[in-house]
């Protein structure tokens, strides 16, 4: 009988795994054509935080009641074209290698003289509250689309900021003993029916994921930053949040960007 059983089993499995199977795919295609129907600028709820960022960036703020057109993001004082397609990178002024949340802060804090306190505070909007920071990703990401990723590592500290960005993506850790390599270490990985990419090293996953952040998220209702995303992550991981724009986050940006490596920058996207 108990063999009866493993063969009426096993018969089950064979027969419904091409069901499952055609049924993912043609999940995933309807997921593709709704995302087509809604990438349009107009469609993208996302264009409203890129507006908004706009405002955020020409206005007067801080003990200095000044723009932040003053703020150098790689290119020159104010120049944002292009800028985000080569974050994070190597800022002699601090010393640091920063990413664009990173900049942002440093510069509202040494250009504009602002208490950055409230703006760390709503680095994430919610229900009936925006966030400056995800407007102003949105609006200078923006900038850069339709051009390629373009990693910083001539100088020294670029290198080092990847090379960590790579031990932190395979380091295990935390309650479920999971690192980023976990979900993105192999190919062909699915989390109910969302394909997870590949981006243990480099190819055309690491570039579409790299390329379409900031994005809109449906599922959410707001746009969020890599940022979020890599807090969400560590969340759902079971790892104890990073600090929002520390030095982690920026290593694991710079290893990401480094393998999605001229991927065409479509930002904002928009996600489930």
């Amino acid at each position: 009988m108990r063999s009866i059983g493993l063969a009426v089993l096993s018969a089950f499995v064979l027969c419904t795994m091409p069901f499952r199977v055609h049924a993912e795919d043609a999940s995933e295609k309807e997921i593709e054509r709704y995302r087509a129907m809604i990438s349009d600028p107009m469609s993208n709820p996302g264009f409203l935080a890129v507006d908004r960022g706009e405002q955020l960036w020409a206005s007067k703020r801080g003990s200095n009641n000044v723009s932040l057109e003053g703020c150098d993001l790689g290119l020159g004082a104010g120049k944002l074209d292009g800028a985000f397609a080569q974050l994070p990178r190597y800022f002699k002024d601090a010393d640091r290698v920063m990413d664009l949340e990173q900049r942002l802060l440093w510069c509202m804090q040494n250009i504009q003289g602002l208490d950055t306190k409230d703006v760390v505070a709503r680095r994430f909007s919610g229900p009936g509250r925006v966030s400056d920071m995800e407007d102003l990703v949105a609006f200078i990401a923006n900038k850069s689309s339709g051009m390629a990723i373009e990693p910083q590592l001539k100088h020294p500290k670029e290198q080092e900021m990847a090379a960590v960005g790579e031990e932190l993506f395979h380091r295990r850790g935390g309650v479920m003993d999971f690192s980023c390599s976990t979900c993105h270490g192999a190919e062909g990985k699915r989390i109910r029916l969302q394909g997870l990419p590949y981006l243990a090293g480099p190819g055309k996953d690491a570039q579409l994921t790299m390329a379409s952040w900031p994005t809109y998220r449906v599922s959410q209702s707001a746009l969020r930053t890599f940022q979020h995303r890599i807090w969400d992550c560590y969340r759902q991981q079971r790892w104890p949040a990073p600090e929002y724009g520390s030095e982690g986050i920026t290593a694991l940006t710079s290893y990401l960007n480094k393998i999605a490596a001229g991927g065409e920058l479509v930002v904002p996207s928009i996600k489930r």
